[in-house]
């Protein structure tokens, strides 16, 4: 029987060995087989499933997204049609975090523009007395 170690594959797909185990215990690669000895042995197909899984994770994937895209490729009732559901989802989750990420920007931007900086003391720093004004909501 010849496979890949634990460590041959996760040199190979450039992560952790203990990321190799993870994912084989949370079903994301499917189980080694063993050796006579109790090394696990890896294919060729688990290094493209973790390749998988690394691409699907830079698109913003998570590893329970990841998950649910491999059981719809693998499932034969699974469809284009549910993937691209997934990837809508996807990017307007991204969509609102831009928009949020961009009204921190821009709450910063105008903070700094109102700071002076310098040898101010603190209790005269226009950026630490936004934060600390008193907005409660009534109710």
């Amino acid at each position: 029987m010849r496979g890949m170690t634990r460590g041959e594959l996760a040199k190979r797909t450039d992560i952790h060995p203990e990321t190799v185990r993870y994912y084989e215990q949370n079903g994301l690669i499917a189980p080694a087989q063993r050796t006579e000895a109790g090394y696990r042995l890896f294919d060729d197909e688990a290094a493209r499933r973790v390749a998988f899984v690394k691409r699907a994770q830079a698109a913003g994937f998570t590893l329970t997204e990841i998950k649910e895209l491999l059981a719809i490729q693998s499932s034969p009732q699974g469809t284009s049609g549910d993937v691209r559901a997934m990837v809508d989802v996807k990017l307007k989750d991204i969509e609102a975090r831009i928009q949020a990420l961009m009204t921190m920007q821009q709450t910063l931007v105008h903070l700094v523009d109102c700071c002076p900086g310098g040898d101010a003391p603190t209790s005269e720093c226009p950026i630490l007395h936004s934060f600390d004004a008193v907005q409660v909501k009534t109710l």
